[in-house]
């Protein structure tokens, strides 16, 4: 059959572009890899909970401390005030989003994406089933990419868009029940050690009875799967079970376009918007979804491919600013372990503390505290000058 839209890739982006559209009465296909788990410390925010009706169930644990690790071992606990960091598994969390946006009566295939054709008949997405090993294709109005940092989609349809800079990320998730070693079951660790990644962190974040152990660089001559030994061995877990391993690419910036003037839009990965300095996505790839579904809906209903450029503007109008903060911030403090020194010195401070979190419950910036602002931004320069000494451990 023909269909309103097609998105391609059905993680948290392209599942919930698929549900919005679907429940608002288009007919819409999702071509989904089955079997393919994201890296991913798992971790989202509230307000996703709120806004994105995410059932308790799917929260395998519930962090109300995050420890920030320096170069030198220091360790500054950040509690939580007024909420928690949930944790979800991706391998039952996507599968959750794609299930339920067949519910809300979006038509699931299994299958790869191959290319997108265009003849008198319309635009047709090829993508290989995977049971049969055989192309087939769907027609459809409009497409929507969701297929992930490095997305052929982006690279085929979009200016510029095979060039996004990415991390490479790898995560083991392992069997850790209880407390084992510095591990703790409601704390997320973030390590910012150059030993374990010179460009970007380590994670260790708890997952109910599992957890995941894993790091991400630049650097091309890194070897992700010894960093990340040496995290669970710092951890206490090298003795844990390994029940699985996965690395993939983590997109850092958003692409300056998202549509291709005609009948693609991106969405989630694909567009690049990953949160730069935390590594966030779960979050910003279910906006990115939502946001293309409404910039499709308004193209099918207008009639104007200038409306796919919707998708863009909105996310920005929300998010640029605190995409723009966490910019500098990875620029400032992830160059050396000086730098990631002082970055760690400076969450000691209570303001920083409050301020960042209650930012990232939330998604915005807060700005009931001016005054607070303006004293984290003079703390933030003088560690950056050097004024002020790096606390002792």
């Amino acid at each position: 059959m023909d269909y309103d839209v097609v998105v391609v890739g059905g993680g948290p982006s392209g599942a919930t572009a698929a549900e919005d559209l679907a429940r608002s009465g288009h007919s819409v296909a999702l071509i989904d890899r089955a079997g393919r788990i994201k890296p991913c410390g798992g971790a989202i925010p509230p307000r996703l909970i709120r806004d994105f009706h995410i059932p308790d169930e799917q929260i395998v644990a519930h962090i109300t401390t995050a420890r920030m690790i320096s170069p030198t071992g220091r360790m500054v606990d950040i509690p939580i005030e007024n909420g928690f960091v949930g944790m979800v598994d991706r391998e039952h969390f996507d599968e959750f989003l794609r299930t339920r946006a067949a519910e809300a009566g979006a038509h699931r295939y299994t299958g790869t994406y191959v290319r997108i054709e265009r003849d008198t008949d319309g635009t047709h997405v090829v993508y290989r089933d995977k049971e049969s090993g055989e192309e087939d294709r769907l027609t459809a109005k409009l497409v929507i990419g969701a297929d992930g940092a490095r997305s052929n989609v982006a690279r085929t349809e979009v200016k510029d868009g095979d060039r996004i800079p990415y991390v490479i990320a790898y995560h083991e998730i392992i069997e850790a029940p209880g407390k084992v070693g510095t591990y703790d079951p409601d704390r997320c660790d973030v390590v910012y050690d150059g030993q374990i990644s010179p460009d970007f962190y380590g994670w260790v974040f708890p997952h109910g009875k599992s957890a995941s152990v894993g790091m991400g660089s630049m650097v091309k001559d890194v070897d992700l799967k010894q960093a990340t030994a040496a995290l669970r061995a710092s951890s206490g877990l090298t003795e844990c079970k390994t029940i699985r391993k996965e690395g993939a690419p983590i997109p850092l910036k958003p692409l300056d376009r998202w549509d291709n003037g005609k009948d693609v839009v991106l969405a989630g990965d694909a567009a690049g918007v990953v949160a730069p300095s935390s590594g966030e996505g779960i979050y910003y790839a279910m906006v990115g979804g939502r946001v293309a579904a409404t910039a499709a809906a308004a193209c099918l209903k207008t009639g104007r491919v200038k409306d796919l450029q919707l998708a863009r503007k909105l996310f920005m109008r929300e998010h640029k600013s605190v995409f723009k903060i966490l910019g500098a911030m990875q620029d400032a403090y992830y160059k050396s372990d000086e730098r990631r020194e002082r970055f760690v010195s400076l969450c000691h401070d209570i303001d920083v503390q409050r301020l960042t979190f209650e930012a990232y419950m939330n998604k915005e910036l807060v700005k009931a505290r001016p005054l607070a602002h303006i004293k984290i931004g003079l703390k933030n320069l003088a560690h950056l000058t050097g004024l002020v000494r790096p606390e002792a451990v």
